[in-house]
């Protein structure tokens, strides 16, 4: 074969290959493509009116250092990020415009491959932004809107980015928990939200339980490749504004609950004991000052949980 021939054979390969995965900067819906890995909750991001009262909230009752202004991407602070470990940060907008308003505006879930991650889920038919480019805190992230209509976050940390170049620091050593295990959101359709998280993303089931036994009023998810999991918060019908704070969550885990409540305590938090949930861990609640439910979890049950066996995973 010529040389030019040849050369334009090579061009012609390449070109088809990007193709086969590219069009028009939307990757090609491929079956075949392997989900990569995703490995657990990064943020939750909430919506709160006063921004001194939130940070009095997370700062000093919950214990967690804020990220200065200047150590945000391009000293530009599009959120206050409340830093529960190196790897998970709660996320603060001074954005509420109405307290009918959701207060959830999405939770990011870690990925090591956010571009493939996003090839995957054209592949499946879900609908994903055209382009991925580096976000404002240097991370490659890309949202979507799951079958509830919530916006999820897939993110990717990057060298270089806010949360990398942060790590070792800002955890103080009055945090209350260091670890976010769960996030809540309302769900109305539950074959529709176990289809995206569980057959399309590999969300395995951990629990699922009710009020009585014989409704099922949450459904625990875990990420594929982790041990943070989603809860479906089930029959919520128009909720009020303090119902959707009660259904729209997210919780810590710690190791005793009943050091978790007089810490809060002793930091100005009246808060209501400690219960036994019907998944038979201990468990704390506490709001916000926009009322979203922050709630403390023991991570292992004390009694038997009800309605359905506890599954466990690595």
């Amino acid at each position: 074969m010529k040389p030019f021939l040849l050369f334009a054979g090579i061009v012609a390969g390449i070109t088809l290959a990007f193709n086969s995965v590219f069009l028009n900067g939307t990757p090609k819906a491929d079956a075949a493509v392997s989900r990569p890995p995703i490995v657990g909750i990064a943020h939750v991001a909430l919506r709160v009116k006063d921004a001194a009262e939130a940070r009095n909230f997370f700062g000093h009752v919950l214990g967690f250092d804020e990220l200065p202004v200047e150590e945000t991407a391009n000293g530009k602070m599009r959120y206050a990020y409340f830093k529960v470990s190196d790897n998970q940060y709660i996320a603060v907008s001074p954005t509420l415009s109405s307290p009918t308003e959701d207060r959830l505006i999405h939770i990011a879930y870690r990925t090591p491959d956010a571009r493939g991650l996003r090839r995957y889920l054209a592949g499946h038919g879900v609908a994903v932004p055209g382009k991925l480019r580096k976000d404002p805190e240097g991370d490659l992230s890309f949202s979507l809107k799951d079958p509830a209509g919530h916006t999820v976050e897939f993110i990717q940390y990057m060298p270089g980015s806010v949360e990398s170049r942060n790590f070792g620091k800002f955890l103080s050593s009055k945090r209350t928990s260091q670890q976010i295990i769960h996030a809540g959101e309302t769900v109305d359709n539950r074959a529709a939200a176990s289809h995206f998280y569980g057959g399309i993303l590999g969300y395995r089931l951990m629990w699922e339980g009710g009020m009585t036994d014989t409704r099922t009023d949450w459904v625990d998810m875990v990420v594929p490749n982790g041990s943070n999991w989603l809860e479906f918060m089930l029959n919520v019908h128009h909720p009020s504004p303090r119902t959707l704070g009660v259904m729209d969550h997210f919780s810590l885990g710690v190791k005793n609950i009943h050091q978790a409540f007089e810490t809060v305590e002793a930091r100005g938090y009246k808060a209501n004991k400690p219960q036994i949930g019907r998944d038979g861990k201990w468990q704390l609640n506490l709001y916000d000052p926009d009322l979203t439910r922050i709630e403390f979890m023991e991570f292992k049950p004390v009694r038997k949980p009800c309605c359905s066996p506890m599954r466990t995973f690595n």
